[in-house]
């Protein structure tokens, strides 16, 4: 039984949400800018590191070169471009105690809702204590959430006929278990995208054989797992200004093959498809395996270190199948095409669930907030909504670069705050009728299962969610703070805020 602690005599200035990569980063700059004010960060479970510590699958690592994925205060000193998850977690880990971030953590805290009195300008926030089953309540000023998009309690996995019919093991790579050994056995990976081509080569080694069975290929792109440009830059000029140098040629190089791919989706295809075949057998079937249905970048590219996963397929540790999946049976997938795979695990990296600001409920002044009826500001803040922060990243490079810069930004608007003596921000919407599409117009289908529970963004800013590097550095670092869609009070006079909803174009 949950025992409720009605507990509103603590009070903070700034309440994050999240210990993850970008609690950690809203931590520092918050220091950094306001070191005069009170902060608490609340992680639901009990460990910093976010996605980091929570995954454990065999061979998890970054996407992104940790040059972008890391923080730019902060050098990235491994000589590995692309980094496993303990590396990262360190990194992270060595972070938070070197700024004493690590101290301000309150572990199993999980935010259930928070509500906003326009009266006394402050949030009170529901919180369980997943250790002690208790509920305790906490007020602050603001909210910066930083928990990311997805569920960390719940991976997606979908509904495949047959299922209970396996007499097999199924797991899933957000669930791994410690104890799992699958040394010579048959591994079956359903799933084409970045969890899978990591998985596939880490067990390929061990496993008897491991086989990617996909529905539809992902495009997959092989790069070295050390930068020589960064590792001979770093041992020229030393740590932080060969990381600074490298951090700006990987951001440029980001920017242009993500505009080139936009712009000549036809003719990156076709370099795709070389750089694969190249490292695959002489006749092996590119057209079918590695070539999607849709244009690069449509959807995320999956980066494959020192093309370790072509070559699994080419030592014929590892395969590839395309295909549907019609029933599983008792020993294995029995395929659309008639074809049946035999398996002794199946590992269903179908990916995730997502899950908005880590599904806390949100009222103002007693009225619940429908996410999908507000619109996003600069990426960071809600229509009818005060004194509310999100951070979320970008899908198309390093999650961190945006990061960074929303940080940043509502520094300065802290800032701003303080000097003119205000005590609540919010942003209205002027014309209820501006044309709008989801926050996250990103093709995956993570994205596309929940995108009808977000809120929306615009077309044009500051309503529009950029997915540019330099067009969020003009935003966020150079432009002023204030513009007309926010509004500032003080709490002696201060209207209730309006919750705009709008409509969908």
């Amino acid at each position: 039984m949950v025992t409720t602690v009605q507990n509103r005599s603590e009070h903070v200035d700034v309440i994050i949400v999240g210990a993850g990569i970008s609690g950690i980063g809203a931590a520092y700059y918050l220091q950094q800018g306001h070191a005069d004010k009170s902060f608490a960060i609340l992680e639901a479970r009990g460990a910093t590191g976010g996605t980091w510590d929570l995954f454990r699958y065999p061979g998890i690592r970054s996407d992104s070169d940790l040059h972008t994925f890391g923080y730019e205060f902060k050098p990235w000193r491994d000589d590995d471009a692309i980094a496993t998850a303990d590396k990262i977690l360190a990194y992270l880990r060595e972070t938070a105690a070197e700024n004493g971030i690590d101290a301000r953590v309150r572990f199993h805290h999980k935010v259930l809702g928070a509500a906003w009195s326009s009266a006394d300008a402050r949030w009170v926030v529901d919180i369980e204590r997943t250790d002690t089953e208790e509920l305790v309540q906490i007020s602050a000023n603001w909210i910066f959430c930083a928990g990311g998009y997805y569920r960390y309690d719940e991976g997606f996995t979908p509904n495949f006929e047959g299922r209970d019919r396996f007499t097999g093991q199924i797991v899933h790579p957000q669930h791994w278990p410690e104890d799992l050994d699958y040394t010579g056995k048959k591994v079956v990976v359903i799933g084409s995208g970045a969890t899978a081509v990591t998985l596939v080569p880490a067990m390929a080694g061990k496993a008897g054989h491991v086989t990617m069975l996909q529905r539809s290929p992902t495009y997959v792109l092989p790069v070295p797992s050390k930068d020589l440009f960064a590792n001979t830059a770093k041992r020229l000029l030393g740590d932080e200004r060969g990381y600074a140098l490298t951090r700006r040629k990987n951001i440029l190089r980001q920017r242009a093959v993500y505009g080139l791919c936009q712009r000549y989706p036809g003719a990156a295809r076709r370099v795709l498809r070389y750089l694969n075949a190249r490292q695959l057998p002489e006749g092996y079937p590119v057209e079918q395996h590695f070539n999607p249905t849709y244009s690069p970048w449509d959807q995320r590219l999956c980066t494959v270190p020192d093309a370790d996963l072509f070559q699994a397929i080419s030592n014929g540790s590892a395969s590839v199948v395309t295909d549907h999946i019609a029933a599983f049976t008792e020993t294995g997938i029995r395929l659309e095409s008639g074809h049946e795979l035999s398996a002794d695990i199946v590992v269903t990296a179908t990916g995730l669930n997502m899950q908005a600001f880590g599904g806390m409920s949100l009222t103002v002044d007693g009225n619940p907030v429908h996410l999908p009826d507000t619109i996003a500001y600069k990426g960071m803040m809600l229509t009818g909504v005060p004194n509310f922060a999100f951070a979320i990243g970008y899908t198309n490079s390093s999650w961190t670069l945006k990061i960074g810069l929303l940080c940043e930004h509502f520094c300065r608007l802290l800032t701003h705050m303080d000097a003119h003596g205000y005590t609540t921000a919010q942003v209205e919407l002027d014309d209820p009728n501006m044309p709008t599409r989801p926050l996250l117009d990103f093709a995956a289908g993570y994205v596309q299962r929940a995108v009808s529970h977000l809120p929306r963004q615009g077309a044009t800013e500051p309503w529009l969610t950029s997915m540019s590097y330099h067009t969020d550095v003009k935003l966020m670092r150079n432009r002023p703070v204030v513009d007309s869609s926010l509004r500032f009070h003080t709490a002696q006079a201060m209207p209730a805020p309006k919750v705009v909803t709008v409509v969908s174009a």
